[in-house]
């Protein structure tokens, strides 16, 4: 089961990514992972989850600060 600031996170991550037109595929290309990992993170099935050097390497493809995808405050 995922945290309440992984949900966070991955929900942060997922509204950029799709502000941005960029899919699933394209994302998992640039960060040199799978498709299917993608998938994993963003479904509440699969207890997959990013880490910082994703946070870090997402805010980098999503040309946003990684702090965008953190919350201000503790959950």
């Amino acid at each position: 089961m995922k945290s309440k600031i992984d949900l966070y996170v991955i929900n942060k991550v997922r509204e950029r990514r799709t502000e941005l037109n960029v899919s699933q595929a394209d994302l998992a290309n640039e960060l040199g992972l799978s498709v299917g990992f993608i998938g994993k993170v963003e479904s509440s099935r699969y207890p997959a989850h990013y880490n910082l050097k994703h946070i870090n390497q997402l805010a980098a493809i999503l040309k946003c600060s990684p702090q965008d995808f953190i919350p201000r405050k503790p959950l």
